[in-house]
């Protein structure tokens, strides 16, 4: 299993988790043309793709998606909830296919658990990926870790992990108050001390990577957020990575 991200941020994200000939596109929240582009710099053209899934409804995750799937012709994965949210913005829907997010299900040789998160969207769902052998666990965009995260994510072997905001950077920022606490609140993002203490909650015993993701542009630098969570593993902060809003981060691969 190795897995990139296209991008990661309020302005688009995209994430590829690969296992053999099968390539799944987590979120599709750029543009065809960008879209592409940014394939283009992980190795990969859009026909290699096997399908789209869909954490939620919010245009930073979903606005290329439709276009882009009709295009390539690639199924796309969402909740039920989602998907009302979804089929009233588009036109011309391509493929839907529907997941329980409570439930397993399998895309060709990549199997997919979803589980349900705390944000403000219809039936939102954040995943853990394996091959039979290897986990990757993926939690962006969730207000408050839930016993049943830090259930879903123990034991990962690699985890890209929300690190939203500093919480005395948003504070202090000359955001609205209303959106200040939409961001803080239970149904926003992760700070970087909530996600170091769900991260403190975990089994990281076989944990080959960590990525902080979703970073805010204003409120948050990577410095601040890979030094939350190196603390918790007592590693240095050069043994994490992050993804960024242009180029995301490059291939990652599990091994033995």
């Amino acid at each position: 299993m190795r897995f990139a991200s296209l991008g990661s941020g309020s302005e688009g994200n995209a994430m590829i988790v690969e296992v053999g000939q099968t390539r799944i596109m987590l979120d599709c929240g750029f543009g065809l043309r960008e879209t592409t582009r940014r394939l283009a710099q992980k190795g990969l053209a859009p026909d290699q793709l096997t399908a789209i899934v869909i954490t939620h409804e919010h245009g930073d995750h979903l606005g290329g998606a439709a276009r882009f799937a009709r295009k390539y012709q690639l199924p796309v994965w969402m909740t039920h909830g989602t998907y009302q949210v979804f089929r009233q913005q588009q036109n011309t829907l391509p493929e839907i296919q529907i997941f329980d997010s409570h439930c397993a299900f399998a895309i060709a040789d990549i199997a997919l658990q979803p589980f349900p998160v705390p944000h403000d969207a219809r039936e939102p769902a954040q995943f853990v990926f394996g091959d039979g052998q290897h986990r990757l666990g993926v939690l962006t965009d969730v207000g408050a870790a839930t016993a049943h995260i830090v259930g879903m994510l123990d034991g990962c072997d690699a985890l890209v992990l929300e690190c939203n905001h500093d919480a005395h950077l948003l504070q202090d920022s000359n955001y609205p108050k209303g959106l200040k606490q939409r961001i803080a609140g239970h149904f926003g993002h992760l700070d970087n001390q909530a996600a170091a203490d769900l991260l403190a909650q975990l089994d990281t015993r076989p944990l080959q990577h960590l990525l902080a993701a979703h970073l805010s542009k204003h409120n948050n630098t990577p410095e601040l957020a890979l030094e939350c969570l190196s603390r918790v593993l007592g590693c240095s902060p050069q043994w994490l990575d992050y993804a960024d809003q242009d180029h995301g981060f490059d291939w990652r691969s599990l091994g033995n």
